[in-house]
């Protein structure tokens, strides 16, 4: 596949197996029975949603487990597959749990941060659709501030009883009115009027950029009596300001800032107004449960070993049961409501050098049904990624180092000898598969990137510069296993 190739035109809402394929062929290289197995788990999900609705519930997705030795590809395949739908996604390490009672994380957090994901992801969404109001009502807000006078008075507000009530105790510092999307006003006069007008056309063409204004910018309110610490229930250091809402309303502070961040302050103000937030965490919830993607890597650590049962295999078979019910589906409470796991797709992975998916506790086996093994990386595979992705390595060295009008130019014997060596390296060391590339690629060019800002020009790479600058490294195991 060529690196200018283009992600292929595909609905995302519905992308067939052989277009996630495609997709995925452009970042990741080989690996097709990892690829096909997750197009189809993701093509379920679009089937299921066109059954009948007493036979929806009862279908949930087939979680896999991809087994392969570490930097092959196995992280970046569900993360690129995730992108492909836009679905919420969140990588954990399975290592950071612990069981119960011991120090650590608790599993149900990987739930509750594929929630902050989705929500981030919806609220962007949100926001987008309404950047282009929000940015006029901005050019406005400057307006008032440049031209006070063509301000209309407005008429006073009634103000919230709850907020005058905290007002009087906290500071008067405290604003009366529930934030609302900002307003024009309509100037008095038509000679104020046009007036406004000019000005809008001013700011718009970047004519006050440079000034400095002072504006009130929002801060959010913060109560004297501090956190409110829930850690049941999803509820953890929940801010009592957050969960008041609209009863204790936000503060402002005055800045001294240039006309040009004024333009974005109040664009990002303006847009949070625009938005609103119980929505966005409905859909947030409703994303997370029914098209959410969990990717717990290192699945192999928390595998017990035949033999003993003392020590930390206790707590690995610990985390396996707490994890267990997730996968299985259960409710978990978080602070912006409860989600439901049934239909969350679990993707785990794991190199198993020192254990085997056997190893892992049965109920636990048993809801990883598709188990795909990815192979080791090849000198050929080597090659194909040193050039091909569109997020090839070369490519963006090449872009790095043009910036300082320096450029590279690989010739085809170089890549080779690179994939060679890089392979050769694997094999006597530890084997980090295609991560090595970046390894090499840095001893490479380090003396070009050194030189750049001074030394520019066009820097040839053929074998022989390769080998001049490698050979010796990689052929002493000691120091090719330390520098590399």
């Amino acid at each position: 596949m060529s690196p200018a190739a283009t992600t292929p035109d595909i609905d995302r809402t519905a992308p067939t197996p052989k277009q996630i394929v495609e997709a995925l062929d452009q970042f990741i290289v080989g690996q097709g029975k990892a690829k096909r197995a997750v197009a189809i788990a993701l093509r379920n999900r679009f089937r299921r949603s066109r059954v009948r609705e007493d036979l929806r519930d009862e279908i949930t997705p087939k979680n896999i487990l991809m087994i392969g030795p570490t930097g092959v590809g196995k992280t970046e395949i569900a993360r690129r597959l995730a992108a492909i739908v836009g679905a919420p996604f969140v990588k954990v390490e399975a290592t950071k749990y612990t069981e119960v009672g011991y120090v650590g994380r608790d599993v149900e957090s990987m739930v509750r941060d594929l929630v902050e994901n989705a929500i981030r992801t919806v609220g962007d969404e949100r926001r987008a659709e309404v950047q282009d109001l929000a940015e006029r009502h901005a050019v406005e807000r400057i307006i008032d501030v440049l031209q006070p006078q063509t301000r209309a008075p407005s008429a006073p507000g009634q103000g919230n009883p709850f907020g005058q009530a905290l007002g009087s105790i906290f500071g008067n510092n405290f604003q009366m009115q529930q934030p609302q999307p900002y307003v024009p006003p309509q100037p008095p006069n038509p000679e104020l009027a046009a007036l406004r007008e000019q000005t809008r056309a001013e700011i718009e063409r970047g004519f006050y950029d440079v000034r400095l204004i002072e504006i009130e910018v929002e801060e959010n309110a913060t109560v004297p009596m501090g956190m409110m610490g829930m850690d049941q229930g999803g509820m953890q250091g929940a801010d009592l300001g957050e969960m008041l809402g609209g009863i204790l309303p936000k503060r402002k502070s005055k800045k001294r800032v240039t006309v040009d961040d004024a333009r974005r302050i109040f664009a990002q103000e303006e847009a949070s107004k625009l938005i609103d937030m119980d929505a966005v965490k409905r859909e947030a919830l409703r994303r997370a449960g029914e098209d959410g993607i969990i990717f717990i890597d290192e699945i192999d650590k928390v595998a017990g070993r035949e033999g003993g049962r003392g020590g930390p295999d206790v707590s690995r078979e610990g985390v396996q049961r707490d994890i267990l019910p997730i996968v299985e589906g259960s409710t978990v409470n978080t602070k912006h409501g409860t989600i439901k796991t049934d239909h969350i797709l679990f993707i785990a992975a794991g190199a198993f050098h020192m254990s085997k998916p056997s190893d892992l506790i049965p109920e636990l086996q048993g809801r990883f049904p598709i188990r795909v093994e990815l192979d080791s990386l090849t000198a050929q595979d080597f090659k194909t990624i040193l050039t091909q992705p569109k997020n090839a390595l070369i490519e963006q060295y090449k872009a790095m180092l043009a910036t300082e009008n320096v450029t590279l130019d690989f010739r085809d014997d170089a890549v080779e000898q690179l994939a060679t060596f890089a392979m050769q390296v694997n094999e006597q060391s530890e084997n980090i598969g295609a991560r090595r590339l970046h390894t090499v690629l840095e001893r490479l060019l380090e003396d070009v990137s050194f030189d750049a800002p001074e030394s520019v020009g066009t820097v040839v790479i053929d074998a022989e510069y390769v080998r001049a600058r490698l050979q010796d490294v990689v052929e002493n195991a000691d120091l090719s296993g330390y520098i590399l």
